[in-house]
């Protein structure tokens, strides 16, 4: 919406430096080139890299490995700034993983990982776009995912760097081939599986993997076993252990998302990204902080569409004068617009209050619900302002509310959000 719309929250000297930065970017790419990578499901290759030029993608990555050093509460301003733009959340889903996929590099990874890998990323020169958690049969359901990363030990024969084969199986041609069982330089790890709604494969060099390196039946908690592995892409493929399968969508299109399929996957020890069997814990970690950042994504959408139906209203006559005079278009905008802003206050404070545990998660869920409900809600009445241009491709709005729509399912489903505030907050017994 024309900023003066748009309520301002209090801001610190570094949030208000985001903001004036975020905005001079997003300014050079019009509402046609966001209508364009919709229209072509086109990756915003030329966006990302400005964002990547300017030192963005390495926003959550500590200065002393070439990053921007920004917290929380900057990179709330950051990504509503860059849902509010003509992108919407696809836009800001566009760079969402490339930027937290670093966060667990930057607390769990080796050092020599990170003097290795985070000066490429933070500069744009490498991207982690990808994380590769949920899985057919476990959605929700993180601890039951099955893609298992079986540990095999170092192997003393054999010219350095050289995989050593295992016990020759066939292949589905017929054919022999040879299994990885590990390196003469150290143990390693054999990955089987698959995962399912993979975003962001396709433009990324890298993904962060969860496995199982323990089965669930043999842990004592579902939570134990599970395991982070940082792998490359290319590597992958050229062993001819990763196939990956497109899903068509209708939400955030130009974003897209896969199936990936591993089979005799090897991966060296220094593939592993923390402790072996503690990765549950290294992905809830940064759960809350992220699901603000979310909400602050749905905020900045939300924002958008109150805009562009504003804008509509005030510009569309009928029976002599603007469709804004009515009351039936105003009070629905101005019911999303309250929720909107309601919704962003809670997120910012949620974002700059120094609380842990389930205060913060509570904070955190509170506030991806809200932002939530408010994005489709807005989104709705923005298709609703435009009566049956609403659906039109050419004003965007219709895209809001699809994307709209999609936050109410990712990162988690809002009944998932509910089920914490039920139980953590209102001391409900657990529902599931």
């Amino acid at each position: 919406m024309s900023r003066r719309l748009r309520a301002e929250v209090s801001l610190t000297e570094s949030q208000r430096l985001v903001r004036r930065s975020i905005r001079a970017i997003c300014d050079e790419y019009d509402h046609e080139y966001w209508r364009e990578k919709s229209r072509n499901e086109e990756y915003p290759h030329e966006f990302v890299d400005t964002l990547a030029e300017k030192g963005w993608m390495g926003a959550l990555i500590p200065d002393a490995y070439g990053g921007a050093d920004l917290g929380t509460e900057e990179t709330v301003v950051m990504m509503e700034e860059i849902a509010a733009c003509g992108g919407g959340f696809a836009a800001a889903q566009a760079v969402h993983g490339g930027i937290y996929n670093s966060v667990p590099i930057v607390e769990y990874g080796s050092e020599e990982l990170k003097n290795e890998l985070l000066p490429a990323v933070a500069r744009g020169e490498t991207q982690v776009q990808a994380f590769g958690l949920t899985e057919p049969n476990a959605g929700s359901e993180s601890t039951a995912i099955s893609t298992f990363a079986e540990r095999v030990e170092g192997n003393e024969s054999g010219s350095e760097g050289e995989r050593a084969a295992g016990d020759d199986e066939r292949d589905g041609n017929g054919a022999d081939r040879d299994l990885p069982t590990a390196t003469d330089e150290g143990s390693g790890y054999v990955v089987n599986g698959s995962k399912i709604w993979t975003s962001r494969v396709d433009v990324s060099d890298y993904l962060l993997l969860v496995a199982r390196t323990t089965p669930r039946e043999a842990v004592e908690k579902h939570t134990r076993g599970i395991s982070m592995f940082l792998v490359d892409l290319d590597d992958a493929r050229e062993q001819g252990a990763l196939e990956t399968s497109r899903i068509r969508k209708s939400a955030s299109e130009f974003v897209h998302s896969y199936q990936l399929f591993f089979e005799d996957l090897w991966l060296p020890e220094s593939a592993l990204v923390g402790e072996e069997g503690e990765g549950f814990y290294q992905v809830l970690d940064g759960l809350n902080e992220e699901r603000l950042v979310i909400a602050a994504e749905c905020v900045g959408l939300g924002e958008l569409a109150i805009e562009r139906a504003v804008q509509y209203a005030n510009e569309r006559e009928v029976f002599g004068r603007p469709i804004g005079e009515n009351q039936a278009i105003q009070h629905p905008l101005a019911k999303a617009y309250a929720r909107v802003q309601a919704a962003k206050t809670v997120t910012y404070e949620a974002a700059r209050a120094d609380v842990s545990g389930r205060e913060a998660g509570a904070r955190a869920n509170t506030a991806k619900y809200l932002a939530a409900e408010a994005a489709f809600e807005a989104a709705d009445a923005a298709v609703q302002t435009h009566g049956g241009f609403g659906v039109a491709t050419e004003y965007d709005v219709e895209r809001y509310f699809r994307e709209a729509r999609l936050t109410r399912l990712v990162p988690i489903t809002q009944e998932l959000a509910l089920n914490y505030l039920g139980e953590n907050v209102l001391g409900l017994p657990r529902s599931y």
